[in-house]
C-alpha cells in the first residue's frame, strides 16, 4: 500500500506543470503557444525568458529529485527504488495528468532523478550537457548525448541498475526527440544563440 502510494505521489510530482504555471502566473503567456510549444526548459526560455527559463529548469530538475527521494522520505531503505520511482515522475512530466497526458520531454526531470540517486553522475551529465550545447549548439543533441554517456559509464563502473535505467531513459528520451533528430538530420535543427556551431552558421550565412 505505502509502495503504491509512493509511485502515485511520484507521477503527480512529475506532472506539476512548472513551464505552464510560471508562465502564466508570472509571464501572462503560455510556453504551448509559442516556438516549439513545448512546457520544458527550452522552450520556456525562448517564450519567457531567461529567468523563467531557469526557474522552470531547477522546479522540473526539482521535481526529479523529489519524486526519486519518496522511497526514503517514506522509510523504505531500498536504493534500486530511486531509480525505479524516479521513473513515475519522468512519465508524468511527460504525459502530465493535469494537461490532458501531454507535457515536456522529461530531460530535466530524468536529471533530477540521476541527482538523487548519484550526484557525482549529475555532475558529470550536466558538464557532458552543457559542453554539447556549446559545440553543437543544439539542446536535443546534449539532450541525447548526456544520457548515453551516463548509461555508459555506468555500464563501465559495474552499475547495472543505473545503466539499465539510463538506457530505458536514452530510449525514451530518443522517441521525445525524434522530430528534433529528424531536423538535425535534415540541417534544420533550431540552435541557441552561442556554441561553436552558431557562430560557424552566423559567419556562413
Amino acid at each position: 500500500m505505502k509502495l503504491s502510494l509512493i509511485f502515485i505521489l511520484a507521477y503527480l510530482i512529475g506532472s506539476f506543470p512548472s513551464g505552464v504555471i510560471i508562465g502564466r502566473v508570472f509571464c501572462h503567456k503560455d510556453p504551448r503557444d509559442a516556438g516549439s510549444h513545448n512546457i520544458g526548459t527550452t522552450n520556456s526560455y525562448r517564450v519567457l525568458g531567461p529567468i523563467a527559463g531557469t526557474a522552470v529548469l531547477f522546479l522540473d530538475i526539482l521535481k526529479g529529485t523529489l519524486a526519486a527521494s519518496l522511497p526514503m522520505i517514506f522509510h523504505i531503505p531500498n536504493h534500486a527504488l530511486v531509480l525505479i520511482v524516479g521513473l513515475a515522475a519522468v512519465v508524468g512530466h511527460a504525459y502530465s495528468i493535469f494537461l490532458h497526458f501531454t507535457g515536456g520531454k522529461a530531460v530535466a526531470t530524468s536529471a533530477g532523478i540521476l541527482l538523487a540517486y548519484n550526484p557525482l553522475f549529475f555532475v558529470i551529465a550536466s558538464t557532458i550537457f552543457i559542453s554539447v550545447i556549446l559545440i553543437t549548439s543544439m539542446v536535443s543533441m546534449a539532450s541525447i548525448l548526456g544520457p548515453l554517456m551516463i548509461a555508459i559509464l555506468s555500464f563501465y563502473t559495474h552499475d547495472w541498475l543505473l545503466g539499465s535505467i539510463a538506457t530505458l531513459v536514452l530510449l525514451f528520451l530518443v522517441y521525445r526527440h525524434r522530430e528534433n533528430l529528424q531536423r538535425i538530420k535534415n540541417g534544420t535543427e533550431n540552435l541557441v544563440p552561442f556554441g561553436l556551431y552558431y557562430r560557424y552558421k552566423q559567419k556562413h550565412q
